[in-house]
């Protein structure tokens, strides 16, 4: 029987749901979330167990190899469509064949997600270093509009560089935000969040970045194809040092 499972959007509901498709004999038509729309499939609402996960996990481990689960794992983070189909026709595959099939360029599949692990890395790597933070109220407070869900893996490098810190990092295109204290860490979802207004130190120290910016410069060299290959676009609308300094200037712009 062909069903569509309906979950919490989890790794371990992920996996739960593999969990039961092998114990009902059902196959994934897709994979939706609570909040989704209705689908035209017979549904079968999933809570995620931990238990039916980890011999999910650990079954695979036997198959396979920690690299091959590292691909799964790492994958659920991308920006795929579909990616949970995606991932389950891997995973049965991988149950069937081995850890043979993580090296199976030649497959669609295999091969899309090995550019989309690409991917993800390299916006893992960028927002290492152009993830901004501003002072507010003792909280360095920041905000990221990534592509894929960067947080579970920005949140070891950010507790061990501020482990003194308390900080938050929100992830607007996934509505969570990444808490550091004490180096220990979490991540919850957050609807809405606001930063609030920087304080005067703050405000000093982006006026100060803008007047670098400004003296460094050499009007004859410039060059915006070359700056935007260093620094895309796409992330400076949440960079403090290109954020207005007067509220009525468009978000990017340098006051």
């Amino acid at each position: 029987m062909t069903v569509c499972y309906r979950y919490d959007g989890s790794l371990e509901g992920f996996l739960t749901c593999i969990f039961e498709s092998y114990a009902h004999r059902e196959e994934a038509a897709a994979f939706v979330g609570q909040e989704d729309g209705l689908t035209l499939w017979q549904e079968r609402e999933v809570v995620s167990q931990p238990d039916k996960a980890r011999r999910v996990w650990e079954g695979l481990g036997k198959k396979t190899s920690p690299l091959f689960r590292a691909m799964i794992a790492r994958g659920f983070l991308t920006c795929l469509p579909q990616r949970e189909l995606l991932l389950y026709g891997l995973i049965r595959r991988g149950f069937g064949e081995g850890d043979r099939v993580r090296r199976d360029l030649a497959d669609p599949a295999v091969a899309a997600l090995t550019l989309a692990l690409r991917k993800l890395s390299t916006e893992e790597d960028h927002l290492k270093g152009f993830a901004r933070f501003s002072d507010v109220d003792g909280v360095l407070a920041g905000e990221i509009a990534p592509k894929n869900r960067v947080l579970p893996l920005l949140g070891p490098h950010f507790a061990a560089r501020f482990p003194n810190e308390r900080l938050v990092l929100y992830d607007r295109t996934h509505r969570e935000a990444l808490f550091c204290a004490g180096g220990k860490r979490t991540i919850l979802p957050v609807e809405d969040f606001q930063i609030g207004q920087a304080g005067e130190g703050e405000r000093a120290f982006r006026r100060l970045w803008r007047d670098y910016f400004r003296t460094i410069a050499i009007e004859e060299r410039n060059n915006p194809t070359c700056q935007a290959n260093h620094l895309p676009h796409r992330y400076r609308g949440v960079m403090t040092e290109f954020l207005p300094q007067d509220p009525e200037l468009p978000p990017g712009a340098i006051s």
